[in-house]
């Protein structure tokens, strides 16, 4: 962090996690874990987020150090949309949410002292209609194909936003408020 005895250990590989925290005074050291993140059956998406962040967080922070996990996933009509990966996975994703209003689903794991704590953080995102041409470009990008939904809000898909109603943050990957509210209940110095 900041400043303070603790050092912040970022339990993730995502590059938008670690430009998050830094943007908000953080240094955090990075360490990747190796986590498999397929969901359990009839697992909902808050708890398998929660669940990754967990795991994520256990398998590469020990217990008396200050670290931060996190997981997030896009929820539309139920369904759970990932990473797509492939270039006609993203176009189907991006037909799916043109127009329509989706959810990000946001898991949290911090420690610090010998506790952890988790939650999860819920934001709405609605856009507008997308034209077949525009999916198109955007998918040629690349950007799409590691982002969970097929978008990166802060990227190429900004204009394909209308509106947000929660933390835009969480969209991004990772809701600062959450982290700052549950390093202060464990009683770790944070950046502000």
């Amino acid at each position: 962090m900041a400043s303070g005895a603790q050092r912040l250990i970022l339990a993730s590989s995502s590059p938008r996690r670690l430009d998050l925290l830094r943007a908000h005074g953080f240094s955090p050291k990075v360490r990747r874990p190796d986590v498999d993140e397929t969901p359990e059956p009839g697992e909902d998406p808050a708890a398998l987020v929660e669940r990754l962040a967990m795991a994520k967080l256990a398998a590469v922070v020990d217990s008396h150090e200050t670290g931060l996990a996190a997981d997030t996933v896009v929820v539309l009509d139920g369904d759970i949309l990932g990473k797509p990966g492939r270039p006609d996975w993203a176009t189907d994703m991006l037909q799916r949410l043109s127009g329509r209003t989706h959810e990000v689903v946001g898991g949290l794991a911090v420690c610090h002292g010998g506790y952890t704590i988790s939650g999860v953080v819920r934001t709405r995102v609605t856009f507008r209609e997308l034209g077949d041409d525009e999916i198109d470009a955007y998918v040629a990008t690349g950007e799409p194909l590691d982002k969970a939904g097929a978008y990166a809000i802060q990227g190429g898909a900004a204009g394909f936003v209308t509106g947000v109603d929660g933390c835009r943050e969480n969209v991004v990957g990772l809701s600062i408020p959450a982290v700052l509210a549950a390093l202060k209940s464990l009683g770790a110095q944070s950046a502000s």
